[in-house]
């Protein structure tokens, strides 16, 4: 749980429940089980451990009635430490009803929604989508050509409010094709000690992209082994910040 997250693009985090499965190249330094591994005894990730449910759930509605009482809306990124379209058995359906609730009561919050399972979202839904929530923005992971390709033609094929594709870690060069659905894309590099450098040559065609389909662009940060070492690359790119959001 983050109130004023350090993720750049986001306001707060807020997790369901934790817990995941590794399925695709993004995954293979995940920095959400590195990090609960360090304060949890409880083994979580993985397809035969069980998903644990968090309690502070009261969060959300305390930044809704900030958002509301200052005439603005912030943005949440749901389960950064785990994927709410998981369909792993573990996940009760009371957990996810509970989670549409909360978002509908929350209509003052943004809530980003990432996955890197578009093909479970549909089945996930709640019965009263229909064109979407006005308050959802539904995501997915692409860190290379072969998600991109595998993720994004699912996402675009799902009513929502917003679409956006976090291309973190990015891992190899992407070409958008038929990108008129996607609003936003967010592009960063790997970090921790067994990072895998990020090219700005991939970095630059993505924003060129981004500029000719009318995308924004956020550019979160290069690669590299901890926080220090990014921050001191800092988060230019080619001179200027990409702090762009829909």
């Amino acid at each position: 749980m983050a109130e004023n997250s350090s993720i750049q693009w986001t306001d707060h985090t807020f997790n369901p429940w934790i817990g995941c499965t590794k399925i695709s190249p993004a995954c293979d330094n995940c920095y959400a089980e590195l990090y609960d591994n360090r304060f949890s005894k409880q083994s979580r990730w993985g397809s035969k451990a069980a998903r644990t449910r968090t309690k502070n759930w009261g969060y959300p509605k305390k930044w809704n009635a900030i958002a509301q009482h200052l005439g603005v809306r912030n943005k949440v990124f749901c389960a950064s430490l785990a994927d709410v379209f998981d369909n792993h058995p573990s996940i009760d359906r009371s957990w996810r009803e509970d989670l549409w609730s909360l978002i509908r009561q929350t209509e003052h919050l943004d809530w980003l929604l990432l996955t890197k399972r578009p093909q479970n979202i549909t089945k996930f839904l709640p019965h009263d989508w229909s064109e979407g929530y006005k308050n959802v923005w539904l995501g997915t992971t692409v860190e290379n050509q072969t998600e991109y390709d595998r993720r994004v033609p699912v996402l675009s094929d799902i009513p929502a409010e917003k679409r956006f594709l976090s291309m973190e870690p990015l891992i190899g060069p992407v070409t958008l094709s038929k990108p008129e659905k996607i609003n936003w894309i967010i592009v960063g590099g790997e970090s921790g000690s067994s990072f895998r450098p990020i090219n700005p040559q991939w970095v630059r065609h993505i924003r060129n992209q981004c500029k000719t389909n009318n995308i924004h662009f956020f550019f979160k940060q290069w690669s590299g082994r901890n926080q220090r070492a990014l921050k001191g690359l800092g988060r230019e790119l080619d001179g200027l910040i990409y702090d762009e959001r829909p």
